[in-house]
């Protein structure tokens, strides 16, 4: 009978111990990323009473209940925030905090910039990945500290070539004139209009060209770059050919100072010429040209996959940094270690750090956070029960107490 008081007391303790579990559960509700964790109950040895043969078995008692959690998926949410990312599958963010010297783990999204434009989580720690090497992250190397460009200046590229996709109108006259413009960049990120003349020649199938440069915008007028391209009956350009010379303008003394320029005219898109000659309008389909001028840094964000984009002025985008993700075979083994994170544990497997999507890990997607997977009637019902467990066993507590008084009265 006195065994009872122990059992009684291991079962209150067990189940405050769960209820603090519910209530930690609860608590996080609405923490990204939070996983869910349950509770196992089990029982203490049992003591054989009489011969030993088993016949009559009482058992001392529950256990300290085992706190398991749960990491499935959580509901992704899309968010304001361009910095956040909501990971789909299996794995974690790699992090790291100030005090621990190796990595730890999480799976909230929540990111955010410090002043010295580190990569962190809204909890301080410092987001692991590879930064990039123009503009293609390198993830062959070891992980450190994404630091975001903060503030930059995007340096101006020089043109070296530009290019046109143009139908030249076949029904056009001798001496008919079609005129085309680009924008092209020096090394200073200056800004120059190329442009090219097209004038229907006496001879079939044949346009003179001539390339020309501003004159205001250097000390000396360039000379003006001309040739001929020749077209044959069904409307394709022949000459000059895709194994020849392609036409080409070198630009000197430019009033800013800027070195000189010398841009190629790319006829060809491979072997497909650029050039057509059909019973159209004139037109341009299009125009490109490798150059831009120095631009500042718009925003950064992430994009699907866990690259970090930078948006500059310009339109330009650059991957600047790749985040990275470890995937870890027994998750449930992790131990909390505060901040939404997690540690390795000596049951740990050791992780497997690669890119998202890949090796079993699972996806990140830009702009979106993982809700915690707490559900909160399931909560509410495993409150109930845990409370009535405990009022059960208080009341065995009552029980065998009020029975030791009467064994006691019985010397009287």
């Amino acid at each position: 009978m006195f065994t009872s008081f122990s059992t009684a007391l291991s079962a209150l303790s067990a189940h405050a111990t769960a209820v603090d579990v519910v209530g930690n559960n609860l608590a996080n509700l609405n923490t990204p990323g939070f996983k869910t964790s349950v509770v196992s109950f089990h029982d203490l040895v049992t003591q054989s009473l009489g011969a030993g043969l088993g016949e009559t078995q009482v058992g001392f008692g529950v256990g300290r209940p085992i706190t398991l959690r749960q990491f499935s998926q959580g509901a992704i949410k899309t968010s304001a925030g361009e910095l956040d990312a909501a990971i789909q599958g299996d794995g974690f963010l790699v992090v790291k905090d100030k005090v621990t010297t190796g990595n730890i783990y999480t799976r909230g999204g929540n990111l955010q910039v410090d002043k010295s434009g580190n990569l962190l989580t809204s909890t301080g720690q410092r987001v692991q990945g590879w930064m990039s090497a123009n503009g293609a992250p390198s993830t062959n190397g070891p992980l450190g500290d994404i630091v975001i460009p903060v503030g930059t200046l995007k340096e101006p590229v020089a043109s070296t070539e530009f290019s046109f996709d143009v139908n030249l109108n076949s029904s056009s006259a001798a001496g008919e004139a079609f005129s085309t413009p680009i924008e092209v960049f020096d090394s200073l990120g200056g800004s120059h209009v190329l442009t090219v003349d097209f004038t229907k020649s006496s001879t079939a199938n044949v346009w003179d060209y001539t390339i020309s440069f501003p004159d205001a915008d250097v000390a000396t007028p360039v000379t003006p770059v001309t040739g001929q391209i020749t077209f044959d009956s069904s409307g394709k350009m022949v000459d000059p050919a895709a194994s020849g010379t392609m036409p080409q303008i070198t630009i000197s003394g430019l009033n800013n100072g800027a070195a000189d320029l010398t841009l190629d005219w790319q006829l060809y898109d491979g072997t497909a010429p650029r050039l057509t000659q059909f019973s159209q309008p004139s037109s341009v389909n299009a125009n490109q040209q490798d150059g831009s001028p120095a631009a500042q840094l718009v925003r950064v964000g992430i994009a699907s996959g866990g690259v970090v984009l930078a948006q500059y002025s310009n339109g330009q985008q650059l991957a600047v940094a790749q985040l990275a993700m470890a995937s870890i075979r027994n998750p449930e083994s992790l131990i909390a270690v505060g901040d939404n994170a997690f540690g390795l544990s000596a049951r740990s497997a050791l992780p497997a750090i690669g890119l998202p999507g890949t090796g079993g890990r699972g996806s990140i997607i830009g702009g979106a956070v993982e809700n915690s997977t707490v559900d909160i009637a399931r909560e509410f019902t495993n409150l109930i029960v845990l409370q009535r467990g405990y009022q059960a066993n208080a009341r065995v507590v009552t029980t065998v107490d009020e029975m030791s008084q009467e064994t006691i009265s019985l010397k009287r």
